[in-house]
């Protein structure tokens, strides 16, 4: 009896050291199932990115985007960005990057509870705002839309400004209705049809003011005509 009660203790030792070894790795599966950390390096050509998170930095992970097959959205995590790491049955080499969460030093860049904001490192906004129904794209030094067969804007005023020039580059380019420009220059000629009213200076053709211009020798004697009559 007495030899048989000396290996219990023993047994129940071995045995509880087991279980405090299961759940020492349990807990550590749970708490990395989610993590929080911040980017620490982005591989923008293979699309995978490191997270420090904790003591801890992760291999090399995917990052979740919005879609990924027929329509394919690409926005790289930037290292220093907040982000989640959700890690499959907790083992930090099976996670994917769930971007992001604001911090400190990114803060959110809009208080509007409705508007859609992007901000972009240069400095280049895109925001639309529905409580001013206003779609704003600024701050970006160039832009280039083509399409291979239409392009409509359509609204009650259009208003295009330029510092230097506006160019319509086209074999024709057509004013439906009324045109006001402060000057005009036609550079290769062209032609008019209708009626045609100009007050208020004068009309030069090749050096002749129009209505100034008199004809000599019509009558006998040194004579000239009249101006032209209206």
């Amino acid at each position: 009896m007495a030899q048989g009660a000396s290996h219990a203790p023993r047994a129940r030792t071995r045995h509880t050291g087991g279980m405090n070894a299961i759940l020492t790795e349990l807990r550590r599966r749970l708490a990395n199932i989610v993590r929080i950390g911040t980017v620490s390096d982005v591989d923008t050509a293979k699309g995978l990115c490191r997270v420090l998170t904790g003591a801890n930095e992760t291999d090399w992970l995917n990052w979740l985007t919005l879609r990924a097959g027929r329509v394919r959205f690409w926005s790289a995590p930037s290292v220093g960005e907040q982000v989640i790491v959700l890690s499959i049955f907790g083992e930090l080499t099976t996670g994917f990057v769930l971007p992001a969460v604001f911090s400190d030093q990114h803060p959110a860049p809009s208080a509007s509870p409705d508007a859609v904001r992007i901000d972009f490192p240069d400095g280049a906004v895109i925001e639309y705002e529905p409580e001013t129904s206003t779609l704003t794209a600024r701050g970006m030094k160039y832009a280039d839309i083509q399409a291979a067969e239409k392009i409509s804007a359509t609204s009650n005023v259009v208003i295009v400004t330029a510092g230097q020039m506006i160019t319509l580059d086209a074999p024709v380019v057509e004013c439906t209705n009324k045109l006001i420009a402060g000057s005009l220059l036609l550079k290769y000629g062209g032609e008019m049809y209708g009626n045609i009213t100009h007050t208020g200076g004068g009309f030069n053709s090749n050096g002749v003011i129009v209505h100034l211009h008199y004809h000599g020798n019509v009558q006998n004697g040194g004579g000239n005509t009249g101006g032209p009559t209206s």
